[in-house]
């Protein structure tokens, strides 16, 4: 319903710009063949409606809603979920984003896990917190931080061996993670 009405009153504002009606007298407005629309509001909002009514939209529109992946419906409308947008990286930050690597293959090896916790939100907040701390220390090395069940782990680089994966493991202990294991699984190199 709100796509609806938010579909017609933009679509109403081209319309009628050059007319000097007010958008609540456009839309209370009795057409032959249609229902009828009766609105009460407070001066304020009719104020503050009416005003951005008779201004004329720019073509581009940069307060645009954005829409989510694979959906048409503008972002924040029922029944769907705000489309997250990150903020773009400057060149002295560290872009901690999950990188997928092109042209890997996954092979038996080592990881060093930094954190174990729960399933709980904390759990999860602070598993991404320890992954971007690691990231600023070791920005070229990969942070994976993933739900397996029950729990939010956070694990460190892809090793074939383990003597690299044990040096991962003292660098953590040193910023403090004594936690820090190493850990036997799937990883991806790169042929």
């Amino acid at each position: 319903m709100t796509v609806v009405l938010s579909f017609i009153i933009y679509h109403l504002s081209f319309l009628t710009a050059g007319a000097q009606t007010t958008f609540t007298e456009r839309l209370q407005k009795s057409t032959t063949g249609q229902g009828n629309v009766t609105i009460h509001e407070d001066a304020e909002i009719d104020k503050l409606v009416n005003s951005a009514a008779l201004t004329t939209p720019s073509p581009t529109r940069p307060n645009a809603p954005t829409t989510t992946p694979g959906n048409s419906h503008p972002a924040g409308t029922a029944g769907t979920k705000p489309a997250s947008v990150r903020p773009a990286a400057t060149p002295d930050t560290i872009d901690t984003h999950k990188k997928m690597m092109r042209g890997g293959v996954k092979v038996n090896g080592y990881r060093v896990q930094a954190f174990a916790g729960g399933n709980s939100r904390q759990d999860r907040m602070k598993a991404e917190r320890i992954g971007n701390d690691i990231k600023s220390h070791f920005s070229s090395v990969p942070v994976y931080v993933h739900f397996y069940s029950p729990r939010w782990i956070c694990r460190v680089g892809n090793y074939r061996t383990y003597e690299e994966a044990h040096q991962m493991l003292v660098s953590l202990r040193k910023l403090g993670y004594n936690q820090a294991s190493i850990v036997r699984g799937k990883i991806m190199v790169q042929y």
